[in-house]
């Protein structure tokens, strides 16, 4: 697998966005889906990453530099036909390596409370994020878990 730095350039990371936008809105009210559409992810405050196989995009994620040490991890998404393959623990290891290398002292995210996002944090438990409140500009919603770490 390679993990590269993403320009959001490519048809295929587009397609995968898109797949994401749409399964955060299968199971969360619009006002409740955090997700980030491609143009506010070129934000300079965000680099984004793709993993590839060959030709073929396995997955994504984000770190968002929210200031004062602390980092957002967004749009973390594998594509559907890679999904229960490692391509999401990796990606969170990249991130989570990168966030550290830059000095970051914290990692923290928004996740969905719907049964369909179990998987997503059961990855971030075993990678040790604990659940807390809202943190950033996040308001508490019933539809989203916050979960945070110490880097």
């Amino acid at each position: 697998m390679n993990i590269i730095v993403d320009d959001l350039s490519g048809p295929e990371v587009a397609a995968l966005l898109e797949e994401h936008l749409r399964g955060m809105a299968a199971d969360t009210p619009p006002e409740s889906v955090h997700a980030l559409d491609l143009e506010r992810l070129k934000r300079p405050e965000i680099t984004f990453w793709s993993a590839w196989e060959g030709r073929e995009l396995l997955g994504c994620g984000a770190l968002k530099d929210l200031g004062g040490g602390h980092g957002e991890l967004k749009s973390m998404r594998t594509a559907a036909a890679h999904l229960r393959k490692g391509v999401a623990a990796r990606i969170l290891a990249h991130i989570a390596a990168e966030a550290r290398r830059r000095g970051f002292e914290r990692l923290s995210l928004e996740t969905g409370s719907p049964d369909s996002f179990i998987p997503a944090r059961k990855l971030y438990e075993k990678f040790g994020f604990d659940y807390c409140g809202p943190f950033a500009d996040y308001k508490e919603d019933p539809y989203s878990v916050y979960m945070t770490m110490t880097l």
